[in-house]
């Protein structure tokens, strides 16, 4: 089950392949981020369908809907650090 702070995978669109983590649910759409162009401030909303879960420990909500550039900071590295664990 998908939720805040669950890392995801992109099915679809311009964003196909890469891994990003749940800023926020809404009815079908989770909004993604990834700490770089998609920021906590603005994130991407994106259709459930286009997004599968990754078995990752997710982050915690804290971290994850605090809007400023450290929570930025701390998303792009946890997102690092599990790419480098996975190649």
């Amino acid at each position: 089950m998908i939720g805040i702070g669950s890392v995801v995978l992109a099915t679809a669109g311009k964003e196909k392949g890469a891994i990003f983590v749940v800023a926020k649910l809404e009815e079908n759409y989770a909004y993604i981020v990834d700490g770089k162009r998609l920021r906590t401030a603005k994130p991407k909303k994106k259709s459930f369908k286009h997004l599968k879960l990754i078995n990752a420990e997710p982050l915690s909500e804290e971290e994850v809907l605090d809007k400023n550039e450290r929570a930025n900071a701390k998303i792009r590295k946890f997102l690092s650090n599990l790419r480098s664990e996975n190649v």
